[in-house]
């Protein structure tokens, strides 16, 4: 029976520690990255939650709207009368915020490009504007040192709060509380403010002017970014700093979350992009820039990675999904989702009962073609079977050493003619040379010398692989010897320099005693 016979195992062999993790692996494929030239500086960019994540890209003295498919412009907006700044989408992708030089605050429809609402109170130049949890209300910071929140319908301000001594650059407002409002300022303090006390409720030291800010979904912790560091405030703990991350080495610009939060990525003048695991706030992975990073974002599918740069670059960096990862998304959007077929065969509120159980079936496991000649014993077609098909070289060894334990190796390298003989001897040739294979296909090659010297001369292409093969045994054990002359080298230097060492210390021992017995 097909059960009673057990497939080829393979071997597995020590990993060698490599330089490419899986998470650098992860980040290296958002690559072939897209360069667009913008008037100036790229202040800001901002990823719409909704579909098809299109982003905002404020540079000038407007702000454009990215298509995420196309990565083109799609609308331009460019009803500023100075540099424009913080394009903020709303959460639903139907309206965008931004402020200007000029100190106003302008709402406009993203599909019309209309303005909507215009809030003029600021008198300095307005470089923070975004969009509250709740969609009718928008928070700003300015150069006059205030932080306003702004009621949308009545187009007044709701709370005004006065408590930075410098020009205010960063802040935004809580995912998890409406009511909170984060803010970073050039006074080297991070400040959170209660919109129903009025006033601030906690103040932070940055130690450097703040040129950014971020906040985990649920609100328990705050990240600040200005100078070279970054540095992790707990709130729960009344704003005790938890870390500092030096890993720039010049100022940092901007951070934003991937879509789980579970990295961080920062922006910096030194033209990286560094992304932190936030579990030890550990460096992951590092992009360079050909220019100072000033804003950087991350699209919410995590599929586009957009850095701004002080030059006007804008760099736009997108990874392919693959269709098993669509897959499995698609799974669990449609296990969450209700009013579905399944939903309505089973019902939404269907408990299994004790006697209910699921008929899974089995599906007949199939051979490959090496395991059925070696189920039917028949070594020589098993062997070429594997070198046929180019299975990996460690397939190929594992079956060689399956050979040996069943005393099948002399059958299956018998009776062959040059033909069939050339394949194992290109394989010898090719991995006799791998630490991990050498030992195993030095036997092997013995043998087969052993079996086939009285045929050797008759073929030119046999002769020429065995020459080859003959060869690189050659060059291998040179290289051995050099490799144990050095060895031995060191292993003198070492020895010289312990006994050095073991000869002074007792000679400061000898001394130490004469002088106390003096």
């Amino acid at each position: 029976m097909s059960s009673d016979f057990k497939s080829l195992t393979i071997k597995k062999y020590p990993r060698l520690p490599g330089r490419k993790t899986p998470e650098a692996r992860y980040w290296r494929k958002f690559k072939s990255p897209i360069v667009v030239k913008e008037f100036s500086a790229v202040t800001s960019i901002h990823f719409s939650e909704t579909k098809p994540h299109d982003f905002a890209v404020t540079a000038s003295a407007r702000v454009q709207i990215y298509s995420s498919k196309t990565h083109q412009p799609k609308k331009t907006i460019s009803r500023f009368k100075d540099i424009a700044y913080s394009g903020n989408i709303r959460s639903d992708g139907r309206l965008v915020v931004a402020g200007d030089a000029t100190g106003m605050i302008q709402i406009f429809d993203i599909g019309s490009r209309a303005i909507l609402r215009t809030f003029r109170e600021h008198k300095h130049p307005v470089h923070v504007t975004k969009f509250s949890s709740d969609k009718t209300q928008i928070m700003s910071a300015s150069d006059d040192k205030t932080v306003r929140v702004w009621d949308m319908p009545s187009e007044a301000a709701i709370n005004i709060f006065t408590g930075h001594s410098d020009y205010v650059r960063s802040g935004m407002v809580s995912q998890a509380n409406p009511h909170l409002v984060l803010s970073g300022s050039y006074d080297q303090t991070v400040k959170l403010w209660d919109m129903r006390t009025q006033g601030c409720v906690m103040t932070m030291n940055h130690g450097a002017p703040v040129e950014c800010v971020e906040m985990f979904p649920d609100g328990g912790v705050v990240l600040s970014g200005g100078g070279p560091i970054v540095k992790v405030f707990d709130l729960l703990a009344g704003g005790r700093p938890m870390h500092t991350l030096s890993n720039h080495q010049k100022t940092v610009t901007s951070m934003c979350f991937d879509h789980s939060s579970s990295r961080l990525l920062t922006g910096s003048l030194d033209h990286h992009v560094k992304v932190y695991n936030v579990q030890d706030y550990s460096v992951v992975h590092s992009v360079k820039y050909p220019a100072p990073v000033m804003s950087v974002g991350l699209s919410p599918d995590d599929t586009h990675l957009v850095a701004g740069m002080a030059g006007g670059l804008l760099s736009i960096r997108q990874r392919s999904v693959k269709t098993a990862e669509k897959e499995t998304r698609r799974a669990i959007q449609m296990q969450e989702r209700g009013g579905t077929y399944k939903f309505f065969v089973r019902g939404q509120n269907h408990v299994p009962g004790e006697a209910d159980f699921k008929v899974e079936s089995q599906r007949k496991k199939r051979l490959r073609e090496y395991d059925r000649y070696l189920k039917a014993f028949q070594y020589g077609n098993a062997l070429d079977a594997c070198l046929r098909t180019n299975q990996p070289a460690v397939t190929t060894v594992s079956l060689i050493q399956e050979l040996v334990h069943r005393d099948g190796l002399r059958a299956a390298l018998s009776g062959r003619d040059d033909i069939s003989l050339e394949p194992l001897a290109q394989f010898l040739v090719k991995h006799i040379n791998n630490p991990r294979y050498t030992a195993l296909l030095c036997d092997v090659t013995t043998v087969l010398i052993d079996m086939y010297t009285a045929v050797l001369g008759q073929s030119p292409l046999i002769d020429e692989l065995f020459m080859r093969l003959r060869t690189k045994v050659k060059h291998e054990l040179a290289f051995q010897q050099q490799l144990m002359a050095v060895v031995g080298s060191m292993e003198m230097l070492f020895a010289k320099s312990t006994s050095t060492s073991v000869g002074v210390a007792v000679h400061n021992e000898l001394a130490s005693t004469t002088n106390a017995s003096s």
